[in-house]
């Protein structure tokens, strides 16, 4: 018998006495997690020698297993084996959140749930930890961003404006703005606040780690009942703003795959060619992150439309063969 399968059948034994507010019989806990009750009497046995307080008592003649109830108090939530495995692997694979308030509630969370197993359950996590790697690149080291962080995080829950100074890279400058901070957001490995921007007077997206100063100010905010931040971002290929775009892409049969395997966009749709190649369509906000998206994939794209992109790109392609003759 597979070790994950008694672990999860003895975990659900657990959840189930847990729950109960008298206990349970053999029968009743084998019919709970369909098994023979003789594999119910073993996984008890096994329980109890693991650690767990796992008692039995006689009610009107019938033998009852229950546990003992400061136990039951320890056990923070509710969660099955399954759950429990979702929850270790998840440190691993927010890991590129590392030293900001959200990964460490989370290393916490983690904890306290583990001062609630046994050795042998925690082994058996960590095992299974050794059987998935997350990799996220490329990402921001944030532990420098906890401040801001936090002031956002504030800011939002109390509707309360920000006072930031914000450096545009695309214009190397510097500027001072008052922003209501509706959400914050993560993409890429990197932080943004969405929010309404008094300077621009219209809703805007900062990057946190381009505000280098900021305050919290005591003028509150409301959000707009028309405003919607899914469907502020849902038409953006990554981060950027733009008028809007309808875009047409040629792959080739060699990359088309992998197109095909994931989803770029909300708005895409695929079109197949007879060989084997395929027509992309995307309606996107603005065309200067899809360029470079668009570009990634070398000769085995063609933009079909619009003809700015195309000569965006071309223009690109021109420039970088200049880089690489020159002094040939």
């Amino acid at each position: 018998m597979a070790r994950g399968e008694q672990l999860g059948r003895q975990w659900k034994i657990l959840q189930t006495l847990i729950a109960s507010r008298i206990g349970k019989s053999a029968a009743e806990l084998a019919e709970e997690i369909q098994c023979h009750p003789r594999t119910v009497y073993r996984d008890l046995e096994a329980l109890q020698i693991a650690g767990f307080p796992v008692y039995t008592r006689k009610e009107e003649g019938k033998k009852l297993w229950s546990l003992i109830d400061t136990f039951k108090t320890q056990i923070p939530i509710p969660l099955n084996l399954t759950e429990l495995l979702a929850l270790y692997f998840s440190r691993n694979m927010l890991s590129v959140l590392k030293n900001t308030v959200f990964y460490d509630s989370l290393v916490s969370l983690f904890q306290k749930v583990k001062t609630t197993l046994p050795p042998d359950y925690i082994n058996y996590l960590e095992q299974f930890e050794k059987s998935l790697i997350v990799g996220q690149k490329p990402y921001k080291q944030h532990g420098d961003y906890q401040e801001i962080i936090n002031a956002v995080n504030q800011a939002i829950a109390d509707q309360h404006y920000l006072e930031i100074t914000y450096y545009t890279m695309s214009r190397n400058q510097k500027t001072r703005r008052r922003v209501a901070p509706y959400k914050m957001w993560f993409l890429d490995g990197a932080f943004y606040i969405i929010g309404f921007c008094r300077l621009r007077k219209e809703v805007r997206l900062f990057a946190l780690d381009r505000i280098k100063a900021f305050d919290l100010t005591d003028e509150p905010f409301d959000v707009s009942e028309n405003f919607s931040v899914e469907d502020f971002m849902k038409s953006s290929f990554g981060v950027f703003h733009g008028d809007p775009q309808k875009v047409k892409i040629h792959f080739d049969p060699d990359t088309a795959g992998y197109i095909k395997e994931k989803i770029w966009h909300e708005t895409q749709k695929i079109h197949d060619q007879k060989d084997g190649s395929i027509i992309f369509e995307v309606d996107v906000a603005g065309t200067d992150e899809i360029k470079f998206w668009i570009m990634q994939w070398g000769s085995s794209a063609t933009v079909i439309e619009p003809e700015p992109l195309r000569q965006k790109v071309l223009s690109e392609a021109d420039a970088m063969v200049s880089c690489y003759t020159k002094g040939s």
